[in-house]
């Protein structure tokens, strides 16, 4: 099967750490910074960064409508940490002005587990996110001012939750439909787990819509 390309959006944060994880993953990577690029590609990533710098530099850029209506008309979208905001519907302690590019049903806290100081590690089960689901295996998640989801709608799917420390049972990974979303950052490491889920999901969609065209022809 040829394989999917893959965005990244490329205004700020871990971009090239995100082509590097989509590239193992099978997807053809390529950064994204117009509109021209943004319609050439199969699905995006939001990576991490700031969540408020990213908002209006998609403004900048002349990317948040475009970007709207293509995650509105089914893209498949991950995004990670900042990206997280971004596909969220709701954001708790935002500035006034910040808007996001929504999909979401959920309500995410921006800097949720505290300060740059206060990153840390840990191992998670997240078996719907692993190669093989029926294998308990634990993904390695790094948090840095992360995010997490204080309520989701009934149509999103929680992928998985912290566990222990001072913050146990809260939502970090999540999906609904065409879109993905992570407070951790699974491109930094060389587990590619959650990116050849992301491609999975995408070669699925786009899948789906050859068939829906081979049916109206």
């Amino acid at each position: 099967m040829t394989a999917p390309t893959v965005g990244v959006l490329a205004l700020q944060g871990d971009v090239r750490e995100h082509l590097a994880s989509l590239t193992a993953a099978g997807a053809r990577a390529v950064p994204i910074r117009r509109r021209p690029e943004l319609e050439a590609v199969d699905g995006l990533v939001l990576p991490g960064g700031e969540s408020t710098t990213m908002d209006k530099l998609l403004t900048a850029f002349e990317l948040a409508t475009p970007l709207r209506e293509r995650i509105a008309g089914g893209m498949p979208t991950f995004g990670s940490c900042a990206g997280m905001i971004l596909l969220a519907d709701r954001v708790v302690d935002a500035p006034p002005d910040q808007r996001t590019l929504g999909g979401i049903d959920m309500t995410v806290r921006r800097n949720a587990f505290g300060r740059q100081v206060d990153s840390f590690e840990q191992e998670m089960r997240a078996p719907a996110l692993a190669d093989d689901p029926a294998r308990d295996e634990a993904i390695h998640a790094v948090f840095i001012r992360a995010p997490w989801a204080e309520e989701v709608g009934a149509g999103v799917e929680v992928l998985a939750t912290t566990v222990g420390g001072r913050h146990p049972g809260r939502i970090v990974a999540v999906r609904h439909g065409a879109l993905l979303a992570t407070a951790f950052h699974p491109e930094l490491g060389a587990d590619a787990r959650v990116h050849r889920f992301f491609v999975r999901m995408i070669r699925e969609q786009t899948g789906a819509e050859a068939r829906d065209e081979i049916a109206r022809t």
